[in-house]
């Protein structure tokens, strides 16, 4: 573990709260982390802490992580991470505004530091690309000199791992969505992409004027695996409307893209691509050997991004 893993842990060991009694948490000797009742967690070598209790058998296992993680590398992620970028940027600059002409407030971003968690992290790629993207000089316009803080959160221990190697300037943590580690309202920005949500957990620690960013697939994306995996199936054409107005209950939609590009890969790649996605979960191997080999060499990628904020709020039009 690095000096750097142990600042990062101990500045911000006051958001966490103990998963088993809720107490407030403290570092222990930078080994493990420990509370008032003496629940401890142990700090790993590589400077994630973990705070789950029961790891289960998972279908999100190291060989998907190093799968998506190549694909990452790829650039395959690139144009939505790019969109999310754009959209965050717009929305927390000085001068943002939601969809409906309803003001809001832009955090103060000269005042404080931002604290963004990505809930369902995974490998942590998508976290350190938006907050490198955010940072990049074409951004500078919407955070002039606040301090942007990373956290990351996935129930895979597997996915931390890689995450903690890659990006250490990010606070990582194993934990649960269903029961999140943290303290009520202590997030500007949560990050969903790809991933369940917890509706319920997002709007205890999100902060009052907080945005949360959904990614949702939308019907095209993959459609050549979709195709070829479940052609005339009932799993061959696939629907977002019920995720998004899930959505729609629990957070006022401030924001809405839609982001569309095919990409091009090589049959290496394309073999990652399988493995990582859970289009394949349930088909058999000789079947993704089979699509492996059909020469598909363009994917498509299709997302909806949406930009939400608390249902509590009271908005104000014109403030």
């Amino acid at each position: 573990m690095t000096e750097k893993d142990k600042l990062i842990i101990s500045e911000n060991i006051a958001m966490l709260k103990c998963p088993v009694c809720g107490d407030r948490m403290s570092v222990q000797g930078n080994k493990s982390i420990v509370c008032l009742n003496n629940h401890c967690f142990d700090i790993a070598k590589r400077g994630y802490v973990n705070l789950l209790q029961n790891h289960g058998n998972s279908k999100y296992d190291k060989k998907l992580f190093q799968s998506r993680n190549i694909i990452s590398q790829t650039g395959f992620f690139d144009p939505l991470i790019e969109a999310v970028v754009q959209m965050m940027g717009k929305i927390i600059s000085d001068n943002g505004s939601i969809s409906d002409n309803r003001s809001i407030s832009a955090l103060d971003l000269k005042a404080k530091s931002i604290k963004i968690l990505d809930a369902g992290c995974g490998e942590g790629f998508h976290l350190a690309r938006i907050i490198n993207g955010l940072h990049d000089q074409e951004h500078q316009e919407y955070l002039e000199t606040a301090h942007l803080l990373g956290v990351g959160i996935d129930i895979s221990k597997e996915g931390i791992q890689i995450a903690a190697k890659n990006y250490q300037d990010i606070f990582w943590l194993v934990a649960d969505l269903a029961k999140t580690p943290f303290m009520d309202q202590q997030f500007d920005v949560i990050l969903n992409i790809l991933s369940p949500a917890n509706y319920g957990e997002f709007k205890r620690i999100i902060g009052d004027e907080g945005i949360l960013i959904k990614v949702v697939p939308d019907s095209d994306y993959l459609k050549e695996l979709r195709t070829a995996f479940y052609q005339e199936t009932d799993k061959e054409l696939y629907s977002n409307k019920m995720v998004l107005d899930l959505f729609s209950k629990n957070f006022h939609i401030i924001d809405t893209q839609k982001v569309n590009y095919e990409f091009k890969l090589s049959s290496e790649e394309l073999h990652h691509l399988i493995k990582m996605t859970p289009l394949s979960w349930g088909v058999s191997e000789e079947k993704m050997q089979e699509v492996s080999e059909i020469g598909i060499n363009r994917v498509t990628g299709a997302f909806t991004i949406i930009a939400g904020m608390p249902k509590k709020l009271d908005f104000k039009k014109n403030r």
